[in-house]
């Protein structure tokens, strides 16, 4: 199974992606945790990459699709896989139909307002960027990381302002992805903010009808 979930950061993609992986054992790939990696390592791509997220900016087509296409030729990836957020362009949509085909392409839904509540009350931690909801998901321990004991912080593309500008980018260059992949009949939806349960038994049903 080779699989797309799109939509609005905060929308619960990663969650799903997870839950995914396990139930059909095939790897999830999220261009946000490899960009995350790099950014915490501080190479090059990394800090391209940050200065763009802090302004509220998608990062550059030519950076994500290169890093897609690597990935999606090891190993664990022969048996399907699921793309957590990428394509996010019509561009990325093009470039990925001449790397590989897709199977299913899930768009999950949400509003705007509620989007921005979920993404302010994210905390990360400052060490082994374990996330944290400070109504969802909370620490034992006030801004204090369960696993390893690290300060738990605000990232800046977490603040209202930033979360604002990076959901009207996200609509204004995924419209035409969503057209293109109505139009290739291979587009459907789930509103992604009902309970995690009820979004998984969703997307579920969604997967497993062609």
């Amino acid at each position: 199974m080779k699989l797309i979930l799109l939509g609005p950061p905060g929308v619960g993609k990663g969650t799903q992606a997870n839950l995914l992986e396990k139930k059909v054992q095939i790897p999830k790939i999220s261009t946000g945790d490899i960009l995350r990696r790099e950014i915490q390592s501080q190479s090059a791509l990394g800090q391209k990459a940050q200065q763009f997220i802090n302004d509220g900016k998608l990062v550059p087509d030519e950076v994500v699709i290169g890093i897609i296409k690597n990935r999606l030729q090891k190993s664990d990836c022969r048996a399907g896989f699921i793309l957590d957020g990428f394509p996010r362009t019509l561009p990325q949509a093009e470039a990925l139909k001449t790397i590989t085909p897709i199977d299913h392409v899930i768009y999950l839904k949400g509003n705007e307002e509620e989007l921005i509540r979920r993404l302010e009350g994210r905390r990360t931690c400052s060490q082994c960027a374990k996330m944290y909801h400070v109504t969802f998901t909370p620490p034992k321990k006030e801004s204090v990381c369960d696993e390893c004991g690290g300060d738990l912080i605000q990232r800046k593309d977490d603040h209202r302002e930033t979360i604002s500008k990076r959901l009207q980018e996200y609509d204004r260059l995924t419209k035409p992805l969503l057209e293109y992949y109505q139009k290739q009949e291979s587009l459907r939806e789930v509103d992604g903010l009902a309970s995690v349960e009820e979004v998984f038994k969703n997307l579920l049903m969604k997967v497993e009808t062609k």
